[in-house]
């Protein structure tokens, strides 16, 4: 497994995946679209599985400009 977050563009259909994420909040108040999201977050970190990978990705969320992904 790779130990680095990958930065490279790696879903087919961005645009879809930003509308079903959307659609996910659709409707809810803040406090409930917060709870959706830490579970998608919490969901999605168990599928990496990778702490390196994840801390890293925490670190470059957490900075004030994330890294442009790569075409």
């Amino acid at each position: 497994m790779s130990r680095t977050l990958r930065l490279d563009r790696n879903i087919a259909r961005p645009d879809d995946l930003y509308d079903r994420l959307a659609a996910m909040l659709d409707g809810l108040d803040a406090a409930e679209r917060e709870i959706r999201m830490n579970k998608l977050i919490l969901l999605l970190a168990n599928h990496v599985g990778d702490q390196d990978v994840l801390y890293e990705a925490i670190a470059r969320a957490r900075a004030p400009r994330v890294a442009k992904v790569k075409d």
